[in-house]
């Protein structure tokens, strides 16, 4: 994805089409009640001048009372009938167009759910993601998404009533109309000044609020707090926040001035305008080229053709700043998904415990100057149970990803039963693996629905339950009054528990072992567990692995042992690999590693560990 840069990434026009199609596909209703208010609005601006001309040159004619009664009576039974249907459109398509906005808000989301994680992992996808999701929001009455098709229609409206006064000033003089029209250009280009300079610097102040934002929440979080009070970080974070809070007011510092002096052009062509304007008319009226009922048509056509020229360029500029936002949106909507070619069928490979083979793959991240991964050549033989060591930095997550599909290589292929894993639907790819990593994050469903990943019950109740107590937590069931059926977090869920950091581990198993695929990968899966709970999943480790190819990642190097092998990696690349007994026997760096672990637990450990004569 490219950086932010100062051409929009659609047109306004096309952002005015691509709005229309979706509320004609979204809320077909909110924009066939928002094209009836146009005319209705058109016919109220007319009335509005109308009305007093009317009742003047009914007057001045010495129209009878009747008559004059009648005449203004129906133009005003007119305009309250107008005025009616415009509130009762506008109120019924605002309700429909909540849901066009809604439905924008749900797609954005859903993007973000099923866009390719390395793509999503980015800096800037990230923050292209900050500035799409605010033009779903409503800030200070303004709400982009739905904006772009409102302002719209009300350009189309403005410039319609713009047609019909100026019309009607053209009878009285042409040039009025030309003075009227010509003095807006200044305004015009004062505004779109302003809109060129907030879109340019959007990236910066984006980057900043996204800051703000995370250290915000950082400092409210419930997690950290224990840190934060016994190491004195209140004051840290409160400078951080502080001195954000300055960048982000230069910011709006800087806007604020540009377009106070926007406002202060706009005013001074506003006054200029009209009072020429006036002039104009005051000396025709003079010279008794006007008529009294004309002079005030006129004059209500002026006040009115000059209202509508600022809504033309106020519609414009709303328009064109909504579809600013829009442009966000859109570009991170369209964000290629990487899903796969679909070539090979998943279904094939479910049914089997995997080969996977790693040939010769490279992988490097953006902006760094080495490959994380490099020339990385192996085979996990279907069936086996492979594991993965190393010191951190090794590339160990790295490869995790890579293997369950989540990154691409940059060179190289990895290859599932001989077949590429590029070939796959990533969709499809990811039901081949049950993973367990160890980063963890419970959301707020039941015990239930976050093993089985269903809502309700469609779900096989019982086999959920035998997973749960395989992972360990029979004992918490038993505790809890719902049993599996109990929600996760107090902050969404009345009556909602908070897991440990084991017991949420444990979930993670439970909810691996439920997946049952073909591809079992823990990660650090013993982390968070007392030695009791560890030892139990190791001894469980052969019946979850049966059937299955499984790869095990661990800093501790002891628990390895019940695999078949052991891959040792080092700088992106495997430095050593066989059984436990091998490399032991080999002496090389993991037999070091094993000692320095291993000695802090054995009675003749002295406290000083030496290899070579050096203290280590």
């Amino acid at each position: 994805m490219k950086k932010a840069k100062n051409t929009p990434y659609r047109s306004a026009g096309s952002n005015v089409l691509w709005s229309f199609r979706g509320m004609l596909r979204d809320a077909p209703l909110s924009f066939w009640l928002m094209a009836l208010g146009v005319p209705v609005a058109v016919f109220l601006a007319w009335a509005e001048i109308r009305l007093p001309a009317l009742v003047v040159a009914e007057v001045a004619g010495r129209q009878t009372l009747s008559h004059a009664c009648l005449a203004v009576g129906i133009l005003l039974a007119l305009m309250a009938l107008a005025a009616a249907a415009q509130k009762a459109l506008r109120g019924v398509s605002d309700v429909y167009l909540t849901r066009y906005r809604y439905q924008r808000g749900v797609e954005l989301r859903h993007k973000s759910m099923r866009c390719f994680y390395q793509t999503y992992e980015r800096k800037q996808t990230r923050d292209l993601y900050s500035r799409a999701i605010l033009s779903t929001w409503k800030w200070g009455g303004k709400m982009p998404i739905s904006d772009m098709p409102r302002e719209s229609l009300e350009l189309v409206k403005s410039i319609l009533c713009y047609s019909l006064f100026g019309t009607m000033i053209s009878f009285a003089s042409p040039w009025l109309v030309l003075l009227l029209t010509a003095a807006p250009a200044v305004n015009w280009l004062c505004a779109r000044a302003y809109r060129k300079y907030e879109y340019a610097t959007r990236g910066e102040r984006t980057d900043i609020d996204r800051r703000l934002h995370y250290v915000a929440e950082r400092g409210a979080d419930f997690s950290a707090a224990k840190d934060i009070r016994i190491y004195g970080m209140a004051g840290w974070l409160k400078e951080v926040y502080r001195g954000l809070c300055r960048q982000d007011l230069r910011w709006e510092r800087r806007l604020s001035m540009r377009q106070l002096l926007s406002k202060l052009a706009d005013l001074g062509i506003i006054l200029l305008r009209d009072g020429a304007a006036y002039g104009v008319l005051i000396a025709m009226f003079l010279r008794e080229e006007l008529t009294v009922d004309q002079f005030v048509l006129y004059f209500g056509a002026i006040s009115s053709f000059a209202v509508y020229v600022g809504n033309i360029m106020n519609a414009w500029n709303e328009m064109h700043t909504a579809s600013l936002k829009v442009c966000d949106y859109r570009e991170y909507m369209d964000m290629p998904d990487q899903e796969g070619p679909g070539a090979a069928r998943l279904e094939e490979h479910l049914g089997r415990a995997p080969e996977i083979t790693f040939d010769r793959v490279c992988f490097r991240y953006d902006g760094a100057e080495h490959d994380a991964l490099h020339e990385l050549s192996f085979t996990m033989h279907a069936g086996e149970r492979l594991a993965l060591v190393g010191m951190n930095g090794a590339g160990k997550t790295t490869l995790v990803k890579l293997l369950c599909g989540l990154y691409l290589p940059t060179s190289g292929e990895i290859r599932i039963n001989g077949v590429p894993l590029a070939d796959f639907k990533r969709a499809e790819l990811y039901r081949l693996f049950s993973p367990v990593f160890q980063d963890i994050k419970t959301a707020f469903f039941s015990l239930y629905e976050t093993v089985t990943g269903q809502l309700g019950g469609k779900a096989d109740e019982a086999r959920a339950e035998d997973c749960l107590r395989r992972a360990g937590l029979g004992n918490k069931l038993d505790s809890l009054p719902e049993g599996i059926h109990t929600k996760l977090d107090k902050q969404v869920n009345k009556g909602g528990i908070e897991l440990s950091g084991g017991e949420a581990q444990k979930l993670m198993m439970a909810r691996a072992l439920y997946k049952d695929a073909p591809m079992l990968v823990l990660d650090e899966p013993t982390a968070a567990l007392d030695p009791i709970a560890e030892n139990e999943i190791y001894l469980q480790y052969q019946e979850m692995t049966q059937g299955k190819t499984s790869l095990f990642i661990s800093h501790r190097l002891a628990s390895t042992q019940f695999c078949d092998r052991i891959l040792f990696l080092a700088g992106g690349q495997i430095a050593a690999q066989g059984t436990h007994a091998q490399l032991l026997a080999q002496g090389g760096e993991y037999a070091r590693l094993y000692e320095m672990q291993s000695c802090w637990y054995r009675d003749d450990y002295n406290g000083n560990y030496s290899e070579g004569g050096e203290e280590i």
